[in-house]
């Protein structure tokens, strides 16, 4: 064979000399620094910055957000339009992430809204809510709506029910659970005798222990309302209402109507198998 190099390929030249001992340690070094650092970075920003999406925010973090916004929404219906507020519902069967399970908590506020007012209605209570919420009333999937933005990743919308009424839903959307959430305590008022009257007029026993539901009104105050479910059986006409509504009732749409007795506002939706009886405080003026 001949020693010519073939032409073409170029002349092998050996093992890679390995890096200096020296380099070896700096790079070592600096990776122990930078991960030493990434690790304290870390648990400065879990210790003091705000969660930043609402998969790190917990119902406990959200639940107080959902209660001062119905507040809000009670404030902005006004109590000419305020109907009732609905009890806090928490649903589980979401998942935070693939490997975590949730809740969602979601709250309503019931308004009047006779046909052919509703945009007016929703377009005053987007214009009376916290200019920060950005609410906004226009055509939605299901018809009209109101959007808003509560804050913290809370949505709020609203839609009327064809039945002379609107219904604004407040929906953190799926959360992990932490510690839960227990709405604001308190006593029942003046609102738990009217509860009392409407249930005697319909032949309803009167309830010794309604629910109460609260909503932290702006400035401090709960708006309340208290519930009493109407047992499944024969249809119960509202016409034994008239009598305390004076003649004059918000909302007679059978199997619905509403009335006011002073401040506070009864509504009877006797829908069989489903109904109820509420009064309702609203908020402060």
């Amino acid at each position: 064979m001949s020693g010519a190099v073939r032409t073409g390929w170029a002349p092998s030249t050996g093992p890679a000399a390995p890096a200096p001992a020296r380099r070896r340690r700096w790079l070592l070094v600096a990776s122990v620094v930078w991960a030493v650092l990434l690790a304290v970075l870390t648990w400065t920003s879990v210790r003091d910055d705000p969660p930043t999406v609402r998969e790190q925010r917990s119902l406990d973090q959200a639940g107080p957000v959902a209660d001062r916004a119905a507040g809000e929404l009670v404030r902005a219906a006004g109590a000419a339009g305020l109907l009732e507020l609905g009890p806090v519902r928490i649903e589980s069967g979401c998942r935070v992430t693939p490997f975590a399970d949730g809740r969602t908590l979601r709250r309503e506020v019931g308004v009047l809204a006779p046909a052919g007012t509703e945009r007016a209605v929703l377009t005053g209570i987007a214009d009376r809510l916290p200019a920060d919420w950005r609410a906004v009333v226009g055509p939605g999937l299901d018809g009209l709506e109101l959007r808003a933005d509560a804050g913290d990743f809370v949505a709020v919308e609203g839609r009327p029910t064809g039945d002379g009424r609107v219904r604004l839903t407040i929906d953190t959307g799926c959360r992990p659970v932490g510690a839960g959430h227990t709405p604001p305590a308190a006593a029942v008022g003046e609102e738990a005798a009217a509860l009392t009257a409407a249930l005697r007029a319909l032949d309803q026993p009167a309830d010794a222990a309604p629910e109460l539901v609260t909503a932290s009104c702006p400035g401090g105050a709960l708006a309340r309302t208290v519930r009493s479910v109407v047992g499944p059986g024969p249809a119960t006409s509202p016409g034994g209402l008239a009598p305390l509504a004076g003649g004059s009732p918000l909302l007679d749409h059978p199997p619905v109507y509403a009335y006011r007795a002073g401040p506070v506002t009864v509504l009877a939706d006797l829908t069989p198998d489903a109904g109820r009886v509420t009064a309702t405080v609203g908020c402060p003026a």
